[in-house]
């Protein structure tokens, strides 16, 4: 099939760092060019990929305070549905920017929201357009917009060949993302404090996230057991997903997906997470982690990971988590929608 895939701006695909929708989008097109498909990236400049890379912007947007990605993404989307016939499936990943444009080409559009969709006028827009086919990325994404347009559940998939299996862990927690309210990582650390098990927290500070990161969390950063490691990605995230003892995901939010949930899979490290969101469709309670709401029930869950068996998770991981299955899952939405074009 001849595909275009539409990535923000925001990052580079794949992102040096912190980017959970660039990395999925990276692992999507890569698996996609493997199987023989004709893959066209619309992505920043700086990408790395085996697929026809139309460079939209110099670099990715985070990297430049100077860069605003909006007049970029305008021009990628609006140069994407000209070339529209070249295209058997355009594929966005770009919320709602391009949706003006997908009514106005027969080439079958689908969209896959990869964000919270409470968001006040939000559902109302996607109603809007119900040509176009809306993707889910868990089922509990949909409880905010239930009447669009949905046309499959598909979950996030990573390559199996970059995450090594570790049976043996080390002697900590890992708080691994985005320091935010919603992340809730002055939780993970009253947790850890609490369980007595030293943290380690690997996540990086956006600028709108700095008052709440010096107010709430970088007071807590004086308990003797946590360890500030700041943002990572390559072969350093990895290692310590890997030796974790457990992932500590006590968010306070409607999770979408939670991609690093399935990243410590695949190394065979449970996780430990609040009932909020996708996280009962992601977590197997008992199997592959502990589902909880209480700081108690999260603190009785860490006295518990002796409990869980590693090797499950990473077979969950290879079940239901691969980039081969969620590539399989598009490619055959991908024809549906086609033949019914």
């Amino acid at each position: 099939m001849r595909i275009a895939q539409v990535a923000p701006l925001a990052e580079s695909v794949p992102p040096e760092g912190y980017g959970g929708t660039e990395r999925v989008v990276s692992y999507l097109t890569e698996e996609l060019v493997r199987l023989g498909h004709e893959v066209t990236l619309f992505a920043t400049g700086d990408s790395d990929t085996s697929a026809n890379l139309e460079p939209m912007s110099p670099h990715a947007a985070r990297s430049d305070p100077e860069l605003d990605p909006g007049p970029f993404e305008t021009r990628m989307l609006t140069e994407a549905y000209r070339r529209s016939d070249e295209f058997d499936i355009i594929h966005c990943h770009t919320d709602y920017v391009g949706l003006p444009l997908a009514e106005h080409v027969s080439t079958p559009t689908v969209i896959t929201l990869h964000g919270r969709l409470d968001i006040p006028g939000l559902p109302a827009l996607f109603r809007e357009f119900p040509n176009v086919s809306y993707v889910s990325i868990s089922d509990s994404q949909r409880a905010a917009a239930p009447d669009i347009h949905w046309v499959a559940t598909i979950y996030h998939g990573l390559p199996e060949r970059l995450y090594p299996f570790q049976p043996t862990p080390g002697d900590y927690l890992l708080f691994l993302g985005r320091i935010s309210p919603e992340k809730a990582p002055d939780r993970a650390i009253r947790i850890a404090a609490r369980a007595g098990v030293p943290l380690k927290i690997a996540a990086k500070v956006d600028p709108k996230d700095q008052e709440y990161f010096e107010a709430e969390v970088e007071p807590l950063l004086e308990e003797p057991l946590v360890d500030f490691v700041g943002e990572v990605g390559g072969e350093k995230k990895l290692e310590l997903l890997a030796h974790a003892r457990a992932l500590l995901f006590p968010i306070d939010w409607p999770e979408p997906f939670g991609l690093v949930m399935i990243e410590a899979l695949a190394c065979g490290t449970p996780v430990v997470a609040r009932r909020r969101g996708s996280i009962p469709e992601i977590l197997l309670h008992g199997e592959t982690g502990f589902i909880g709401e209480t700081d108690d029930e999260l603190c009785d869950a860490v006295s518990r990971l002796h409990q869980i068996d590693r090797r499950r998770c990473r077979e969950d991981f290879e079940r239901r988590f691969t980039d081969a299955e969620m590539t399989r899952n598009y490619v055959a939405l991908y024809e549906r929608l086609s033949r019914r074009g």
